[in-house]
């Protein structure tokens, strides 16, 4: 599991008119889910910090009112972090109607308030470090890097929830691997690991994150 270093306690991702407050901020985790692994540690996480749970296909911005902050989960597909830049554009719309900055993330590209963090789930295990910094660099922007929570969270494949689309491009690597001559190390783990579905999905993931927020009880 990888997280921004940059934030490290509450008070470092909420503004200082939510802290002044008695009572604790509203959270809301929005997830975006395909084959079920980011919904099952979205509802974890909700559990665990007693807030709202909502699907991002039913998110307007809107939905946003009344939310001091947002974690948005999602899965890592291709390369991207699915959902992101449509998540943006809500985020944008969302301020122009009521633009009152989170001051850890108001200056990133479109991100502001109430969004405060991220977590990105995947096959990748924790241990690919590199792999999942390259995620981080290529999607988030400088100050995104510098200034929002971002975690990674082992998942796993789910070929029977698969959408079609993703079961042959599945397909395409394990069979351009099977091909490939001179394969490395990683490339047999890799090979034998997309062969079948698996799951290495586990709640201590997600204490990070929870001890990042609990603290705002």
């Amino acid at each position: 599991m990888t997280r921004s270093k940059a934030l490290n306690k509450a008070s470092d991702i909420v503004p200082n008119k939510t802290r002044n407050k008695i009572s604790a901020p509203k959270i809301l985790i929005i997830y975006k889910s395909s084959t079920g692994f980011t919904k099952r540690y979205a509802e974890l996480l909700a559990k665990r910090l007693g807030c709202a749970l909502a699907d991002f296909k039913n998110i307007r911005p809107a939905f946003l009112s009344g939310y001091d902050i947002i974690i948005f989960g999602t899965r890592a597909h291709a390369g991207s972090i699915d959902g992101l830049k449509k998540l943006r554009t809500i985020l944008k719309a969302y301020n122009r109607r009521r633009p009152v900055p989170c001051a850890s993330v108001r200056d990133t590209s479109g991100m502001a308030h109430p969004l405060c963090a991220i977590f990105v789930t995947g096959a990748v295990p924790a241990a690919e470090k590199d792999t999942i910094e390259h995620l981080w660099q290529n999607n988030l922007t400088e100050k995104e890097l510098s200034r929002l929570p971002h975690f990674y969270l082992p998942a796993g494949l789910c070929y029977e929830r698969m959408c079609f689309t993703d079961r042959m491009m599945m397909k395409g690597l394990a069979f351009m691997l099977k091909r490939k001559r001179g394969k490395t190390v990683r490339d047999i783990g890799l090979e034998k690991q997309i062969s079948c579905s698996f799951d290495i999905s586990s709640e201590e993931y997600l204490e990070p994150l929870i001890s990042l927020f609990s603290q705002l009880k």
